[in-house]
């Protein structure tokens, strides 16, 4: 059977947290170009605070959008390591 290592919390957060973040900035760029897309109405629900279109609610969503990329981090890698561990004992 396969040995595999551990996962890191660190580069499966950073990683995770930059996906997010990307893809709430590209939502905001398309639905600037495109106005009549609302995809920015299926973000607003999930991040509290953020209003569309404001500098302050954009830079918000980012920041959300990072932080939940770690909130799946840090409650996946470890979950991931425990059955990883089990199923190679």
């Amino acid at each position: 059977m396969l040995e595999t290592k551990p996962l890191r919390i660190y580069p499966v957060g950073m990683t995770l947290g930059v996906l997010l973040a990307v893809s709430f900035a590209l939502c905001v760029v398309f639905g600037l170009l495109f106005p009549g897309a609302t995809m920015y109405q299926a973000w607003l629900p999930l991040l509290p605070g953020v209003s569309w279109i404001s500098w302050s609610g954009a830079l918000l969503g980012l920041v959300e959008s990072f932080a939940y990329g770690w909130y799946v981090a840090l409650i996946f890698v470890p979950v991931w390591n425990f059955f990883a561990r089990s199923a190679s004992a």
